[in-house]
């Protein structure tokens, strides 16, 4: 079988068919065990005393595999009735206005460039478009 990880690599494991999810789970990742999810056609694999033959699982699957960040995570399911509300947007932060606050210098920086023409060199124009493309291609590969 292959699992596939986040980052789209794969590794291939070689299985028998009356091996265990849980066995699969140590023999791939010894110590990590409580920390790794198994995801095989949506499903999550929590059952680790299921064969990879009860789960339908041939030859040539993929297993999507997902590592949490620590064992109490991995063993405990959230409780809905402690759950906080959502506040709805991304943490407040200094990358998180970067790309903003260059977009009002570039803009400002052209406004004067267009209204004040005679303080601009040349070289100083052709820097202004430079950063300019620059910083489009950077946003356009960022998003």
């Amino acid at each position: 079988i292959r699992l596939k990880f986040l980052n789209d690599t794969e590794e291939v494991a070689v299985v028998r068919p009356e091996d265990t999810v849980g066995g699969l789970k140590s023999k791939y990742f010894p110590g990590q065990e409580s920390q790794m999810k198994f995801i095989y056609r949506g499903q999550l694999l929590q059952d680790q005393g299921r064969t990879l033959r009860s789960l339908h699982i041939t030859d040539n699957c993929v297993i999507h595999c997902y590592r949490s960040r620590n064992a109490a995570a991995a063993t405990a399911l959230p409780d809905p009735s402690a759950a906080t509300p959502d506040a709805g947007g991304l943490p407040l932060g200094a990358g998180n206005l970067m790309v903003p606050t260059v977009m009002v210098v570039l803009a400002v920086v052209w406004y004067f460039r267009i209204n004040y023409r005679h303080l601009f060199t040349a070289p100083a124009t052709v820097s202004l478009i430079g950063v300019t493309v620059l910083f489009s291609f950077l946003l356009f590969g960022m998003y």
